[in-house]
């Protein structure tokens, strides 16, 4: 087993592993270390990796099944990495508001792994944002109500013609989410599948309302809890470098990349682990 050296990046979240080289095989030693530092710093950073395409779906596989977009165009021959581009002239990026991976999905993401292809001199980061200390921090009132309300999951707000995500760019191939997109209901606390522990599990890209509630009703508490979930205290930020990986869990995180890099390209490649039902 190579020395792997665990280092967190802050106090809420986030850990950068060095002493590991993604390209070479894996030994099952190693690869339940890293899992474990997944689980308990719930993203992990590795840097200065020189992966192909099929090492990256390789690691990705070693955690679960591979989703394929159902909006979002994959590379050609390689249907289960999704380009993550902005060109200079491009206004939009692409997850440019806090959000979780897939919640739109009846068995939302497990995690997700973006590789840094090509990344501007400055600007460009991601922020992540612990949602275990989201849900701990709130009072025992607000605990018990939340646990006995869910919510209701779409695409078709973010993916409409109108949506941030369905905007046009250069080099990603969008598709919109119509009228008919489905909707599915996750309980508004989430239990960790592997961990036990309690997250909020509402974001403001993908959670549409409370159920048996309308729109109106549902905004007062939903945007409570968006501000709510991502305050700074929760929070870690990546400087991407080139051949960088991160890789988070959708079960317990949101995050959020900035667009402050107008007139610069970058260039990442996600593969995303299918997940389970919320509970």
């Amino acid at each position: 087993m190579p020395h792997l050296e665990i280092q967190p990046i802050s106090g809420a979240l986030g850990a950068e592993i060095s002493g590991i080289d993604l390209s070479k095989d894996i030994s099952n030693e190693t690869f339940n270390a890293i899992h474990q530092a997944f689980l308990d710093h719930q993203v992990i950073f590795f840097r200065d990796q020189k992966i192909t395409h099929e090492q990256h779906k390789a690691f990705g596989r070693r955690f679960g099944s591979l989703n394929i977009h159902p909006y979002v165009k994959g590379m050609d021959g390689h249907p289960e990495i999704m380009p993550v581009i902005k060109e200079p002239t491009d206004r939009l990026n692409f997850g440019g508001g806090w959000h979780t991976d897939m919640s739109f999905l009846e068995e939302p993401a497990l995690g997700s792994i973006l590789y840094a292809r090509d990344v501007p001199a400055f600007g460009g980061d991601t922020l992540w944002a612990n949602q275990y200390l989201a849900y701990e921090t709130l009072s025992d009132g607000m605990k018990d109500m939340l646990g006995q309300l869910k919510a209701v999951h779409t695409a078709k707000g973010e993916y409409s013609e109108r949506g941030a995500s369905a905007q046009k760019r250069s080099s990603m191939d969008v598709q919109t989410a119509g009228d008919d997109a489905p909707s599915y209901e996750h309980p508004v606390v989430r239990t960790h599948p592997e961990t036990g522990r309690k997250a909020l599990y509402v974001n403001p890209a993908f959670t549409e309302k409370f159920v048996g509630m309308t729109r109106r009703e549902s905004l007062p508490l939903l945007k409570f809890l968006f501000d709510h979930c991502t305050q700074e205290g929760f929070t870690c930020r990546l400087r991407w470098t080139a051949d960088a990986i991160a890789f988070w869990d959708n079960r317990c995180v949101q995050h959020f990349a900035l667009n402050d890099y107008q007139g610069h390209r970058r260039h990442m490649e996600r593969v995303t682990i299918n997940g389970d039902k919320p509970f």
